[in-house]
């Protein structure tokens, strides 16, 4: 699955064109390399986002091409 879709579907970021903008403006890193939106997610990843003043850092867990809004939070884990 893309990474913009990805952060969409897991609703890391609200909106689709928020992460794929998120991307090309390099805000986005997988695995400590930074990524395109068209970056294919795979389980084990380390995703790391820099939006406003709070980065989150996530590991995806699964990847499900549609989630309900309680089973988006089990898609990936927030490391501190």
């Amino acid at each position: 699955m893309r990474l913009d879709k990805y952060l969409k579907i897991s609703r890391i970021i609200k909106r689709r064109t928020v992460a794929n903008e998120a991307c090309d403006a390099g805000r986005v890193t997988v695995n400590g390399k930074t990524a395109r939106a068209s970056y294919d997610v795979k389980i084990g990843d380390i995703i790391e986002i820099a939006l406003g003043t709070h980065p989150v850092k996530a590991e995806v867990l699964s990847i499900n091409e549609y989630a309900k809004k309680d089973e988006a939070a089990l898609m990936y884990k927030i490391i501190p």
